[in-house]
């Protein structure tokens, strides 16, 4: 489970807003992928986030989130398939041959995941679902980059839990320009 994150644990404004939580896309100097227009981030930054990226063989995500990217255009963020969770269909005139995969419970869309990524990572986006899919016991890694603002109020990181969770201590610690980037093993 990953995201970019404000020190007080918001992934974004009430209203989807998300501030300066990317301003540290262009604090550096090297290039996060390899296309033209690309990202910059320091040195610390790319060599953290970049391998975490090609790890991903599918990412979970929300309704919400597919329906605020319009779906990325058909091509996943991240990785070779996106599994949707979402008690509606795909939209109308959606492209079937898209990497996409509605399904609608959260077990279902972790089991698709590991199905379509193989040997890879199954990345689940932090919001309502991934606190969701946390909350179920199936998350291993929490990820975060956190960013110093403080939103106040917002769209929690984990969503609404009802439950406390612990995690290990951070096994890895990567300070790069305006974001600290954070990985933590769940405890089993």
């Amino acid at each position: 489970m990953q995201t970019i994150v404000s020190v007080d644990g918001y992934i974004a404004t009430e209203d989807d807003q998300v501030g300066p939580l990317f301003d540290w896309f262009e604090t550096g100097d090297t290039p996060l992928y390899e296309i033209d227009n690309s990202p910059r981030v320091t040195r610390q930054s790319h060599d953290y986030y970049r391998p975490m990226l090609d790890a991903i063989g599918a990412l979970i995500v929300g309704r919400h989130v597919f329906d605020m990217t319009e779906g990325w255009g058909g091509k996943p963020p991240a990785g070779d398939h996106c599994v949707v969770v979402s008690h509606r269909p795909a939209p109308e005139g959606w492209d079937d041959s898209a990497p996409f995969h509605f399904v609608d419970d959260v077990t279902d869309a972790v089991h698709l995941a590991k199905e379509l990524a193989g040997d890879r990572t199954v990345s689940i986006a932090a919001g309502d679902v991934g606190g969701q899919i946390f909350e179920a016991g199936l998350v291993d890694e929490v990820a975060l980059d956190v960013v110093p603002v403080v939103f106040g109020t917002g769209k929690r990181f984990f969503g609404p839990l009802s439950k406390q969770v612990l995690l290990e201590d951070p096994d890895e610690v990567v300070q790069g320009d305006r974001v600290l980037h954070l990985r933590f093993r769940v405890r089993k």
